[in-house]
């Protein structure tokens, strides 16, 4: 297991779920991942559920806001990245040409986040931690284990999200033709990007994915079945990588799981 007591700057740290069912998305991915939950109140009469696995964080679920219900926003996962400094970053991201969707703002004694998207509309979270470091274990079956952009605008995306976190980018041709970028944290591979796939219907925005690993990528879409998910993109292997598919829960929260190559 590999647990943290830190992540550094330009890390894939943390993800949440915002859903319009609390309650069914703890006991979907509590089934699923092996989560149990902590309620911790967020203000409004709202609780935060911290997912834990063997006693450390995990991830995190969030009731829909009235307003997100409002503005008709599914159900999503975000990925947060840890910064030394949210407010900085949030400003190198603007003058880089980044759209602010939620100015820097302190989330209690937890931490103080922001919420960006670059110009093809890939939206994801920074992070600067107080007493919340993220997540306290990562790649282990039920934890988060890489995050990727899909996104319509690669070269775009990939040139702010440079700028902005100081990433290199590891550009890989891939065996049907196209090139999966690996972004690395000083030498720590952190996330990826890649262009949406052809098969993609048009409507479907540029997004990132958060990855949970799995000891059983197979057995584990046959679970997210018969919890009343679904399956987005069935399993299939990538080379030196391992075997993956990507999923949805019952309310329609997309996410990738991998079973690492061993």
């Amino acid at each position: 297991m590999t647990t943290h007591t830190k992540h550094d700057p330009g890390m894939f740290s943390w993800t949440d779920l915002t859903t319009t069912d609390q309650a069914a998305a703890k006991k979907f991915y509590g089934a699923l991942f092996g989560w149990t939950t902590t309620d911790m109140p967020m203000g409004e009469g709202a609780t935060y559920s911290m997912c834990k696995l063997g006693g450390n964080d995990a991830a995190g679920i969030a009731p829909m806001s009235d307003r997100e219900k409002r503005m008709h926003v599914p159900p999503h996962w975000t990925c947060f990245f840890t910064v030394k400094d949210v407010d900085a970053t949030t400003s190198k991201a603007a003058a880089a040409g980044a759209k602010v969707l939620m100015p820097a703002f302190d989330v209690m004694e937890a931490g103080r986040m922001a919420v960006l998207a670059d110009a093809a509309g890939g939206v994801l979270a920074i992070w600067t931690p107080k007493k919340h470091i993220g997540a306290g274990v990562t790649s282990e079956p039920g934890a988060i284990t890489w995050a990727e952009e899909l996104t319509r605008n690669p070269d775009a995306s990939g040139k702010l999200w440079t700028t902005v976190f100081g990433w290199k980018a590891d550009a890989m041709p891939m065996p049907n033709g196209t090139t999966y970028t690996v972004f690395k944290a000083g030498d720590a591979p952190s996330c990826g990007m890649m262009a949406m796939p052809q098969q993609v219907p048009n409507d479907v925005p540029s997004h990132w994915l958060p990855y949970f690993q799995v000891a059983d990528c197979d057995a584990t879409v046959k679970k997210t079945t018969e919890l009343g998910g679904k399956v987005v993109a069935p399993p299939m292997e990538a080379p030196n990588v391992g075997r993956f598919a990507t999923l949805a829960d019952p309310q329609g929260a997309v996410f990738a799981v991998l079973q690492p190559k061993r």
